[in-house]
């Protein structure tokens, strides 16, 4: 369902993919209270977009959207998924969120996504923009094939759009990725490998 507070269409990204060299294993695997990261993001962004997709390797849950070259970055994969979501008739805005966002909670993710306005929100964390926890408008997330296209594969000229908000005004705490075992421990979290 969209969020009562924002009434365009939303949908959602969720990237599964990469290498996760410096966790050691999949993140999209790691259990966090007993259950695989990408699962319990999944069900936290189907509480709030209508049509959801994994970009990855298929173990979230959510209809699957392949990726062309696996391991070619974030912005191959998000225009990957922005192609899924157009052919499933998906048109409006989307969330896209990165599997390592192992603190996420519902409260945050259904403030980014009702955020009012029609622009694209990327949060900042440590004055460093959030690109794969963020609400793309449906004219920047379009923009992502074209960029790919041209041979870029930064999310930089993404985040340079004229209009793009940055905010510092959601919880930090909530927005952190775990990159390693360490992180995951600085996040407090009870996780396992998988």
């Amino acid at each position: 369902m969209s969020s009562a507070s924002h009434d365009r269409p939303l949908s959602a990204l969720l990237l599964t993919g990469g290498a996760s060299r410096r966790m050691g294993f999949d993140k999209a695997r790691i259990r966090i209270e007993g259950r695989p990261l990408a699962v319990r993001l999944a069900a936290l962004v189907s509480s709030v977009a209508t049509v959801c997709l994994e970009v990855g390797p298929g173990v979230s849950g959510l209809p699957c959207a392949p990726e062309r070259a696996p391991g070619s970055g974030p912005l191959v994969a998000i225009a990957d998924g922005v192609r899924a979501l157009r052919a499933a008739g998906a048109t409006g805005d989307a969330l896209v969120l990165a599997t390592d966002l192992a603190a996420l909670d519902a409260s945050t993710l259904t403030r980014l996504a009702g955020w009012p306005g029609e622009q694209s929100v990327v949060p900042t964390l440590d004055g460093r923009a959030q690109p794969l926890c963020a609400r793309w408008s449906r004219v920047d997330i379009d923009a992502c094939e074209a960029l790919v296209a041209a041979g870029e594969r930064s999310l930089a000229p993404l985040l340079a759009r004229p209009g793009v908000e940055l905010t510092d005004a959601l919880d930090p705490a909530r927005l952190r990725d775990a990159d390693t075992p360490d992180d995951l421990n600085e996040l407090g979290l009870d996780w396992s490998p998988p």
